[in-house]
């Protein structure tokens, strides 16, 4: 019996010769090893379509190109590997190749006073190119952490003084009242208001980069915001965490200048787009910052440091 050759539309000539930016597919379901944890992510694959002549591309080999992904470390090197599979199983087609993931990597953060230790959820994206000037990697990812406003701080401390002053003026301070008072809400009977906040970091890999320094940065930015959230904790660490936060007063500018200095001194970037939303208590609207930087005197070119759903990534 002979073998019945089946039809293949998408090889077929279109009557529009009109080549396509991006064409491939979303939020494919792909298992991959990041940080020594198998992570579910969600995978966009696609390339341009770059001969106008044609029906359109073989998704299925952007799908078989991603099956790799499932048994190796994610590196630079290996996304560069799977976005040249996808140029070459569609040569004469296609000259640019793009692939985003996108999933959840799991931490141990240790408590800060106590030995408890519990695990932080920290979303992260990678998002890679290929074309004919090369092979672009970009790295976003999201943290979580308290700010206290400085101008409540400030607000709440002259309360503080004023009560101070009708509890005590003209009377001889009597060190047990005092530290009563102190220990008090007739004494301290204002608080100021902090927030849970969020800050999106978004780096660009120089060209040669062997790995994907997602715990170096998140390490980084927490040091320098000084407030990441909690996971177990004892008392001593409330009050630990109460304390640091009295010490750590930021708006969000304070927030973005702090996360901008510290993605400055790290290794390896070529550019960077820092982003934070202080989900404010007081307001019913957030506070935001965002800070920009790129090696060399070029422009930034949005939409590659914006914050989208493209999946796709703008020219350098």
């Amino acid at each position: 019996m002979t073998a019945q050759i089946l039809p293949d539309i998408a090889s077929h000539a279109t009557a529009h010769d009109l080549p396509l930016d991006w064409v491939g597919m979303g939020a494919i379901a792909l298992p991959v090893l990041l940080l020594g944890q198998r992570i579910n992510a969600r995978a966009d694959a696609g390339v341009s379509l770059d001969n106008g002549g044609s029906r359109g591309i073989h998704m299925s080999r952007l799908y078989l190109a991603l099956q790799i992904l499932e048994h190796r470390p994610l590196t630079p090197a290996l996304l560069q590997q799977v976005l040249d599979d996808f140029l070459a199983s569609h040569d004469g087609l296609s000259e640019t190749a793009y692939l985003s993931l996108r999933g959840e990597v799991l931490l141990q953060r240790p408590a800060l006073v106590s030995a408890l230790a519990g695990w932080k959820s920290y979303p992260f994206e990678v998002h890679a190119r290929q074309d004919r000037r090369g092979f672009h990697v970009e790295l976003q990812l999201t943290l979580a952490y308290s700010s206290t406003c400085p101008c409540s701080a400030a607000l709440a401390r002259q309360l503080i003084q004023r009560r101070f002053v009708e509890d005590f003026a003209d009377q001889a301070l009597d060190h047990e009242r005092l530290l009563a008072w102190l220990g008090s809400t007739q004494g301290i009977l204002a608080t100021p208001h902090s927030q849970r906040s969020h800050a999106t970091l978004r780096v660009r890999l120089e060209k040669g980069a062997d790995d994907l320094p997602l715990l170096e940065l998140l390490d980084a930015a927490e040091r320098a915001l000084g407030t990441a959230v909690q996971t177990a904790v004892k008392r001593a660490d409330e009050q630990a965490f109460a304390l640091t936060n009295g010490q750590n007063l930021m708006f969000c500018e304070d927030a973005a200048r702090r996360l901008h200095q510290a993605l400055g001194q790290q290794p390896r970037l070529q550019a960077f787009t820092v982003r934070v939303v202080h989900a404010e208590s007081l307001h019913a609207h957030d506070a935001q910052a965002e800070s920009h930087w790129q090696r060399g005197e070029s422009p930034l070119s949005a939409p590659w440091l914006g914050f989208g759903d493209s999946p796709r990534l703008g020219s350098a």
